[in-house]
């Protein structure tokens, strides 16, 4: 089966749906038995049988069967946020006395993840390539979480190679692969063993709805469905799943417009004054351009620029003359956003970071490129004059 019949049509035909076009939304928070011997065997088995909504439900099983499907996975688990996915799997691989290796940037709340994991015995170190992890790996290390591309800087990670590093050394791997999609990078097949996305994002791809999902080989997707996800009671709810399942639908549609738009407009900030480096693996003079094509079938539209300023004000300038693109957080809705971490993020986790005061981060919608481009000029244009 191809991508594309996954996001449009599998696991649509249940008896159950009655010919339904749409899934159905199951809102029931309990599931009833016909005996009470029925009910114990459910309870003994709550990832397979519906029994109450904090366990599964249908249509959230019409997400997780299209999601697993999509990333090569054998099982996959919706959850609430994508934080909840995220916490959730690290919790259910480590114990006190453990320690994490963090390959390169990472989204911000999971750093923030690990340090309250300290308080439980939990350690972890930051490392910036496969040297780092050989100087920072202990006795103890049982995980390594990475992204690829990088948080905010948009490096690559030679994926290959960091998984059979791991695996020499008896660790596992897991991946966020928020901005790539299943539909341009798919981390399983290349050894990860467990890969977590925010579905809030293309996935989701209108910006109503929060959830997250964890997909990999049984073994280690059930006892976090088993454990962590009933415990953390971060559970996606049947709404939720039902956006998820709509926004699959178009997303095929929707990347190969976004990776269109997001070129453009990238391409356009490389060649302005104003701008000093556009981190974005689609170019072609990209560090990781080369890993990124061997590795991914296409880019998406989140990129960040570096303007050609050290001065908070300046970027503020910026922002705020901006008037298709519009300030907020997150990404991979139709609409353009821009953020700007010296403006948002305290000075101190900034510098720690290693982000630039004058990093801007895209994320390029679904208007017209030439729109953006134009107005993504004039803001520019007054930074420059």
């Amino acid at each position: 089966m191809n991508d594309e019949w996954i996001c449009g049509r599998l696991g649509e035909d249940e008896p159950w749906a009655l010919g339904a076009v749409n899934t159905p939304v199951f809102e029931n928070s309990v599931f009833t038995f016909a005996s009470g011997d029925e009910l114990g065997a459910a309870i003994r088995d709550e990832d397979e049988r519906y029994v109450y909504w904090r366990g599964t439900n249908p249509t959230v099983d019409v997400a997780q069967r299209k999601l697993a499907a999509l990333e090569r996975g054998e099982r996959a688990k919706c959850f609430g946020s994508g934080m909840g996915a995220i916490s959730a799997t690290i919790s259910s691989l480590v114990s006190a006395g453990d320690h994490v290796l963090v390959l390169g940037a990472v989204y911000g709340p999971t750093t923030q993840f690990l340090r309250y994991l300290e308080k439980f015995g939990v350690t972890h170190t930051h490392v910036d390539d496969l040297a780092g992890c050989d100087s920072a790996i202990r006795a103890s290390t049982r995980l390594l979480y990475f992204e690829s591309p990088s948080y905010m800087a948009y490096a690559i990670v030679d994926i290959a190679e960091v998984t059979a590093w791991a695996r020499e050394r008896g660790l596992v791997t897991v991946m966020d692969n928020t901005w790539s999609t299943p539909l341009f990078q798919k981390p399983l097949t290349l050894g990860v063993d467990l890969v977590v996305h925010s579905l809030s994002k293309y996935i989701g791809g209108h910006s109503d709805l929060v959830g997250g999902v964890v997909i990999g080989p049984a073994r280690l997707v059930r006892p976090i469905a088993l454990t962590e996800y009933q415990l953390f009671g971060a559970a996606m709810s049947p709404h939720d799943a039902a956006k998820v399942i709509k926004g699959l639908r178009t997303l095929p549609v929707r990347m190969a417009a976004h990776q269109e738009r997001g070129l453009a407009v990238a391409a356009f900030l490389k060649g302005h004054p104003a701008v000093r480096a556009v981190n974005h693996p689609g170019l072609p003079d990209h560090p990781g351009h080369a890993i990124a094509r061997r590795q991914m079938s296409g880019f998406s539209s989140l990129f960040s620029i570096e303007l050609a300023t050290d001065e908070r004000q300046q970027v503020s300038i910026f922002l705020d003359k901006l008037r298709h693109f519009r300030i907020g957080v997150s990404w991979g809705g139709f609409e353009s956003l821009v953020n700007a971490p010296a403006l948002s993020t305290e000075e101190s986790v900034r510098a720690t970071m290693g982000i630039p005061v004058g990093l801007a981060r895209l994320s390029v919608g679904l208007e017209p490129a030439e729109t953006l481009i134009e107005d993504l000029g004039q803001a520019l244009d007054a930074l420059a004059g």
